[in-house]
């Protein structure tokens, strides 16, 4: 298991996908799940950086598993922010125009289709946050 902590700022988020990428190519994942994966890393690491210590900063700590057979990965998101379950918000009903639709929620909805397993826990005062993909 490889970890980066760093500052959750947005500027920050080209490291965050950097550092993902790096482990990804080192279990040679396909392209397909690889620019999944970097989808939903980059719309979890944006919500972390936006609303978790808002109006203020703080630290978010992201962890690479990687497993070989079958080949996949695990990330986990960790964060010491508001208490937030992003899971426990009802899908946006897409069927519905944009004007539509309620503002929120499509990226986790987004997150949720493209991923094998999407999981929340609130531990020991951390939001954390897993998503799991194989191929």
């Amino acid at each position: 298991m490889k970890e980066l902590k760093t500052e959750a700022i947005t500027e920050n988020l080209h490291t965050v996908l950097e550092f993902i990428d790096r482990q990804l190519e080192l279990i040679g994942c396909p392209m397909k799940p690889q620019m999944q994966i970097e989808i939903a890393a980059e719309e979890i690491f944006v919500n972390i950086a936006h609303y978790a210590y808002a109006p203020g900063t703080g630290e978010a700590t992201i962890r690479v598993e990687l497993y070989r057979d079958p080949s996949g990965v695990e990330i986990t998101f960790i964060d010491r922010g508001v208490p937030y379950d992003p899971l426990a918000k009802p899908a946006p009903d897409v069927t519905l125009s944009a004007k539509e639709r309620q503002i929120g929620g499509l990226g986790i909805f987004m997150v949720k289709k493209s991923m094998d397993k999407v999981r929340y826990e609130y531990l020991d005062g951390c939001n954390v946050l897993t998503i799991k993909k194989g191929w």
